[in-house]
């Protein structure tokens, strides 16, 4: 085990509330910005954890989207909360399990040594590039941030298992062609516009997801020699209405997740936290439980961690 403890964690959600619907969404209003939304959580996270901003020493960008081309996200993070300070900033980014991800790394870098509290912050502006032309996309994204602290830990807490697998024949499957380094935004045309929205191909990118993961979570039973019934929770990636069909395919009875994609949708890298958050503030989660974080991303990438919280 990777000693790790989760001191305290926050949440944002923007001014605007959409219904498409029963499915509930939320976009950011005219003037804000996911850094906005990042600023009110870390605060949140910070109170949760009685601490300040000097009692962090590294800050992770654990988000899928970048919000400009250069600096890293993590920097611009660092400019809301801590400019004038000399904490570390970096990026961390497997889309959608940016949070898991982050969370795995974070428990290396504390476990040895190199940082005692690291804020994690995850979210994503999804309205930015979302095609109205596309609906199972553009009626399923929400724009949300979250903030975690974690650290070197005086208790037992930590993270027991992690894994990551790759699939790239899914790496066209949920992608944004446009705007970076191989079809950049000075080529930008009426012709091309397409390239630049979000583009999901959901029916693959399902049966895919549904080969694939039974293996990976079989697998990684078999390695940390636990099975469903040592996990006390689950918190999988809201990804879409298809979270109740994927999970029982996995064995995971539906009293054993977490879904909040009615009430909240796709929440990109800030799923996973939001839901771990929110299960912790409500005490469904509860120190000494044992907790699984997994999902899919683009790429298609697989992301676990299970860690004892």
């Amino acid at each position: 085990m990777r000693n790790l403890k989760i001191y305290g964690c926050g949440s944002a959600l923007p001014s605007t509330k959409i219904m498409f619907g029963d499915q509930t969404r939320y976009r950011l209003g005219d003037g804000q910005t996911i850094l906005d939304l990042a600023e009110v959580a870390i605060k949140k996270a910070l109170e949760d954890a009685g601490m300040k901003m000097s009692d962090i020493d590294c800050i992770i960008g654990g988000m899928a989207t970048p919000l400009q081309a250069i600096p890293c996200n993590a920097a611009l993070i660092h400019e809301r909360v801590a400019i004038g300070m000399d904490i570390p900033a970096m990026d961390i980014n497997t889309t959608c399990t940016s949070f898991v991800t982050a969370l795995d790394m974070a428990a290396y870098m504390t476990d040895c040594g190199r940082y005692n509290r690291i804020l994690i912050v995850s979210g994503d502006t999804a309205s930015a590039a979302l095609n109205p032309n596309q609906r199972e996309s553009y009626e399923l994204f929400s724009d949300v941030a979250t903030a975690f602290i974690v650290g070197k830990s005086d208790t037992d807490s930590g993270v027991l298992f992690a894994a990551q697998k790759t699939w790239s024949e899914g790496a066209h499957d949920t992608e944004i062609r446009g705007g970076c380094g191989l079809l950049s935004a000075f080529k930008f045309s009426e012709d091309n516009k397409e390239d630049y929205y979000f583009d999901m191909k959901g029916i693959k990118v399902l049966k895919l997801s549904a080969y694939k993961l039974p293996g990976f979570l079989k697998e990684s039973l078999e390695k940390t020699e636990m099975s469903l019934d040592d996990i006390d929770i689950i918190v999988p990636h809201q990804a879409s209405k298809a979270l109740d069909m994927i999970m029982p395919r996995l064995g995971i009875d539906k009293s054993k997740y977490i879904n909040r994609v009615k009430e909240l949708g796709n929440m990109i890298s800030a799923s996973i936290p939001y839901a771990l958050c929110d299960a912790i503030h409500d005490g469904q989660i509860v120190r000494g439980n044992t907790v699984m974080l997994i999902g899919t991303a683009a790429g298609l990438t697989s992301s676990m961690v299970i860690l004892k919280y």
